[in-house]
């Protein structure tokens, strides 16, 4: 397989724009899907076929299914939704893993394998627009708990679990979909509170979502953690984890304005193993394609992406095999 290839299975591309059909047949990684593609059951599942079909390698087929605010399936459900991460831990640790069993049950049924869940964003600004309900709990211990249930009850149904937002946005006051929030505390105060769910899961999690964050404990410029050496080396050498690493959507304006390819190079620089886009429009491919092109030309880009190769080809082998997913 060339590095093109290689390349394309770091990439996680919405449906909007068209072009994600070519670049599964170019072995893109995975689609994520949102609420305008899921109209109803039978619609979802003949599209997550397609995308089957299509696709060279098989794929992630992921989604943002929390809970409550962050639900892509609520044409089916007829806008009823389950309940948030913060409702459903308040209402106990039984309510809350029944409640993910659900989740996960639906989501395999129309085949998906990976949720983007649990957020373990500690939520300790009561101003943050962004978190709020959608963590379990202002206490890092509650949300530690809480993560141990909702992770294992995906794997039990052979959906991977992805903790979200590391290294935590649960102090931010500003949305990331927006602006690039800044979160000014030192990283003993860090640790002590919001990377203190991360260290807890961080031996025992398939993937983790890296926030668009700028975090002055790991960067005096303003670089996203998401694509910050600092901040993913902390996390491979001081968390210890081994997995996969994917930013948050990178269309989000926290990100956006470092530019469409030379965010994806500085990412893959700093070690990012997958990129999410919530669309495969044609700027968003072209990205790719210039990247594919400079990494051809350059030893420790094209050595990175190897190494993210790997990482994510070990997690497929693990999770997208008849065993786990009887659609494959």
């Amino acid at each position: 397989m060339d590095i093109r290839s290689k390349l394309y299975q770091m990439f996680i591309l919405g449906t909007s724009g068209g072009g994600y059909e070519k670049a599964l047949e170019n072995n893109l990684g995975g689609i994520i899907f949102f609420t305008p593609d899921i109209q109803n059951e039978e619609q979802f599942k003949t599209m997550i076929q397609k995308c089957r079909s299509l696709a060279t390698t098989p794929p992630f087929l992921s989604i943002d299914q929390e809970g409550g605010r962050v639900e892509r399936t609520e044409n089916i459900h007829n806008g009823k939704k389950y309940l948030s991460a913060g409702y459903a831990y308040e209402k106990g640790l039984n309510f809350l893993e029944n409640q993910t069993y659900k989740i996960a049950k639906e989501l395999k049924n129309y085949g998906i394998n990976l949720n983007f869940a649990p957020c373990i964003d500690v939520n300790t600004n009561p101003d943050n627009p962004i978190i709020g309900e959608r963590a379990f709990s202002s206490n890092p211990d509650d949300v530690i708990k809480a993560e141990k249930i909702v992770s294992e009850a995906y794997r039990k149904m052979g959906i991977i679990p992805c903790a979200k937002h590391f290294p935590g946005h649960g102090d931010a006051n500003a949305d990331s979909h927006l602006t690039l929030p800044e979160i000014n505390l030192s990283l003993e105060e860090m640790e002590k509170t919001h990377i203190k769910p991360f260290k807890a899961c961080a031996k025992n999690i398939e993937m983790i979502m890296i926030a668009h964050l700028h975090c002055t404990c790991f960067e005096k410029n303003k670089i996203p953690a998401s694509l910050s050496k600092n901040a993913l080396d902390y996390l491979r050498q001081k968390l210890e984890f081994e997995g996969v690493t994917i930013s948050d959507d990178m269309v989000m304006k926290g990100v956006a304005k470092f530019g469409t390819v030379e965010a994806i190079e500085t990412g893959i620089r700093a070690g990012l193993n997958m990129f999410i886009y919530r669309n495969s429009a044609p700027e968003t491919i072209n990205a790719i394609e210039l990247v594919a092109e400079k990494a051809s030309k350059d030893k420790e880009l094209s050595e990175n992406i190897e190494k993210s190769f790997e990482r994510i080809m070990k997690l497929k082998a693990k999770y997208l095999t008849k065993t786990t997913d009887n659609h494959l």
